[in-house]
Formats: structure tokens, C-alpha cells, sequence
């Protein structure tokens, strides 16, 4: 009786089918006070940056914020909240690697950190026994809890994403080091993309084709980007000189300029735009072209290339 008893339970507890994977969240939150205890906590302020592959997806502010105490977990609401199904292509099919780096606004005051994470899956499974029953579509949860911090802290965790699309360049060799041809290469690719930015900007409506985040459709109607050129916008590349290069120990290596964006946009670009439905357009089409930085890829036997 007691064995039949068990193998009801087990049967309660296992899904009807495999649920696969389809998603992988981190949550990230530095703050002062106890999820045990209190119903909200404050967040510590400072700056978050976030590595995917050591490569940098983000850095982002945190500021001191009531935030709440969540579940019967005590979770804490999260500061920095990283999908890896929205990170784009330095997600690699397999194994992964993300690096958060915490610097405090104030060094000496003491604080807590909490790295959570779980897996998404395609269906919901059951999880209890029987009068307790849940359904959930997460899997493989966790937490990294770090008490009594002071100053700047890292958490690192690896992870798989068998979702991630396995793209060519994932399998091209490290780059560790660049030379000087390599470097006037990469702004000579940056320069060409720059000259997109042209009548009859042919090459520039093509590069925004496939962005699933803006219609080119939409732009070509508006004639915005025809409409700020008029106006005297213009988009330049920096020389070798002005740029800063990354190596992340693979393929990418990471493009940025010293002390201004990449191509030089700012608040003052559209300062001569005065519609703001024209700047609006025009603003979110150039910023998927020219954003503050890049990453390239060297091909074997081929090209330097720009990926994302």
C-alpha cells in the first residue's frame, strides 16, 4: 500500500510530456535591509555592468529604491533583470557565462547582493503533493545571497542555452591581440557604414530590413532620414586613433570611441529637427544603425565584420 501510495506522488509531481528550455533569467539586486524580516527592502545605489561571454550587453544605473519582498522565497524584486532570450547573439547554443560587476555609489556602507536565476520552459509542470499542488514554468532556480558587502562585487554563474541560435562566427578563433593594420581595418568598416547615412540611402534602408524592433516600411513612408539630412544631421566614423578596443578571450572584440558614442550622436544631432514625430523616426532608425558601440569578428582567411 505504501508503494502505491509513493508511486501516486511521483506520478503528481512529473509533467505528461518533456518541457523544453526556452529561456534563461537572471535577476540581480543589491540592497540594504532583510527579505526574511521586512516587506521591502532599498536598493543600493550605484553601477551594474553586465557581461554575457565577457563581453559588456549593458551597464546600467541602480538607484536607491523601496523595493519589495516577493513570495513565500523572500525574494526581492530585482534591480537588473537579464532574459538571455533578449541578449541577441553573444548568446552561444550550449554553455554561457555571466559576469555582473557591482560598483556602490559609497565604498564603505555595507549592503547585501542576490543573483537569481531560473530556467524557462515551453509548458508548465506540477510541483507538490497532493491538496498542495502548483503549476510553474520554471525549472533549475537559484540564488547566490551575499551578505555584509562593501565596495565593488562580482557574481558569475555558467549556464546552458540550447535555445540559442549557433551562428558561424561563435566557432571562429579568439582574437587576444590586434595590430595596426587590424585596427585602421575596423574603422575603415565603421567609415563605410557611416556613409550609409546618404541619398538615396539605399544601403541604410537594407541594414534596418530584418530589425524586428522598427518597420522599414514605416521610415521609407515617413522620409524622415530624407528629412534630417536636409536639415544638416550627418553621421561620421572616428579614425583608428579615437577608438578603444576590447578583447573578450573569443571571437568578438569590442568597439567603442573615447569620450563620445561611436558615431558621434548625441542630444545636440537633431538639435535643428523641430518636428518631433520627423526627430522621433529618424532617432530610433539611426540609433539601430550607429549605436554608442560595436562588435566585430575577424573571419579566417576573410574580412573583419561587424555582428551586432
Amino acid at each position: 500500500m505504501r508503494k502505491i501510495a509513493g508511486t501516486l506522488l511521483l506520478l503528481l509531481t512529473m509533467p505528461l510530456t518533456h518541457a523544453a528550455v526556452i529561456n534563461v533569467e537572471f535577476k540581480f539586486t543589491p540592497f540594504i535591509g532583510d527579505p526574511a524580516k521586512d516587506v521591502e527592502v532599498t536598493t543600493m545605489p550605484g553601477k551594474a555592468v553586465v557581461f554575457i561571454n565577457n563581453a559588456m550587453i549593458t551597464e546600467q544605473e541602480v538607484r536607491s529604491e523601496k523595493s519589495p519582498v516577493l513570495f513565500d522565497e523572500h525574494e526581492v524584486g530585482a534591480a537588473i533583470w537579464v532574459p538571455m532570450s533578449s541578449v541577441g547573439p553573444v548568446l552561444r547554443k550550449g554553455n554561457n557565462k555571466i559576469r555582473i560587476e557591482f560598483t556602490p555609489n559609497d565604498p564603505a556602507k555595507s549592503y547585501r547582493a542576490q543573483l537569481r536565476w531560473a530556467s524557462v520552459t515551453d509548458q508548465p509542470t506540477e510541483e507538490g503533493g497532493p491538496g498542495n499542488m502548483k503549476s510553474t514554468n520554471q525549472a533549475n532556480e537559484g540564488v547566490d545571497d551575499r551578505k555584509e558587502l562593501k565596495g565593488k562585487v562580482t557574481f558569475e554563474r555558467e549556464f546552458s542555452a540550447d535555445f540559442a541560435l549557433d551562428l558561424p562566427w561563435h566557432h571562429y578563433p579568439a582574437v587576444t591581440s590586434l595590430t595596426e593594420e587590424d585596427k585602421q581595418k575596423i574603422a575603415a568598416l565603421l567609415k563605410t557604414r557611416a556613409e550609409w547615412f546618404q541619398p538615396d540611402f539605399s544601403k541604410f534602408y537594407k541594414a534596418i530590413e530584418d530589425n524586428e524592433s522598427l518597420k522599414v516600411d514605416d521610415v521609407r513612408r515617413a522620409k524622415c532620414l530624407e528629412e534630417v539630412y536636409k536639415l544638416g544631421v550627418r553621421v561620421a566614423a572616428p579614425p583608428a586613433g579615437e577608438l578603444d578596443f576590447v578583447t573578450t578571450n573569443g571571437p568578438e572584440v569590442m568597439v567603442t570611441r573615447k569620450n563620445d558614442s561611436l558615431f558621434g550622436l548625441n542630444e545636440k544631432t537633431f538639435a535643428a529637427v523641430k518636428d518631433e514625430e520627423t526627430q522621433m523616426c529618424a532617432g530610433m532608425a539611426l540609433s539601430v544603425v550607429y549605436p554608442p558601440r560595436v562588435t566585430v569578428v575577424h573571419k579566417p582567411g576573410s574580412d573583419w565584420e561587424i555582428v551586432y
